[in-house]
């Protein structure tokens, strides 16, 4: 879809406080958020959230891959924070997850129904690029179904992206979810080898 521009502020409750959308980045390039219904009045309320929602953010893969593409996944509710802590921890979820205090759901079409809203960030400038909602949300969960909704992509050489978008080998960049940013970051000559002669 076209790229909008976010012009409204908007305020979430987070375990850091008051947050807002560019909070929610992370300080990373792309953001994308589910929007899960859990509050009262939703089936399951207060022990879970919607069997639906629940469903998904039990498919959500290590957000270490994603995070190593620029990219956060956040999930956002209605529910208080203290709520959302409470049944994450139950649930074994790790993802993290806001409370909405104003009109983000109603505004970016997930005040009745799940959906998934992607985000860019141009330094302080945030852009509505995508969303998914309806049948579309059930192939969520993998890096790659995350990744293939952003503007970036996967960032990998095959795709036919943009000149200046980042870009790497494909495979290279995969690793251990507890390497990232260490000094295991960086591929494996032997892992590279094995890609090298896989492709040729």
């Amino acid at each position: 879809m076209p790229w909008v521009a976010v012009e409204k502020t908007y305020a979430f409750d987070g375990p850091n406080g008051k947050a807002s959308l560019l909070d929610l980045f992370e300080g990373r390039r792309q953001l994308i958020v589910y929007r899960a219904f859990l509050e009262p009045g939703v089936f399951g309320w207060p022990e879970h959230a919607c069997r639906g929602c629940s469903l998904g953010a039990d498919q959500v893969s290590h957000l270490a891959h994603l995070n190593a593409r620029d990219t956060t996944l956040a999930y956002v509710s209605r529910a208080p924070l203290p709520d959302i802590t409470r049944v994450k921890a139950r649930m074994g979820w790790e993802m993290p997850w806001y409370s909405m205090t104003d009109s983000f759901d109603a505004d970016f079409g997930v005040d009745e129904w799940h959906g998934h809203n992607v985000f860019f960030r141009d330094g302080e400038r945030v852009f509505r690029t995508y969303f998914i909602n309806s049948r579309g949300d059930e192939a969520m969960g993998s890096v790659w179904s995350y990744l293939d909704a952003t503007p970036l992509g996967r960032q990998e050489a095959w795709e036919d992206s943009p000149e200046g978008y980042p870009q790497s080998a494909p495979y290279e960049w995969w690793n251990w979810h507890d390497a990232y940013g260490t000094a295991d970051a960086t591929p494996d000559p032997k892992w590279v080898e094995v890609i090298e002669n896989a492709s040729a």
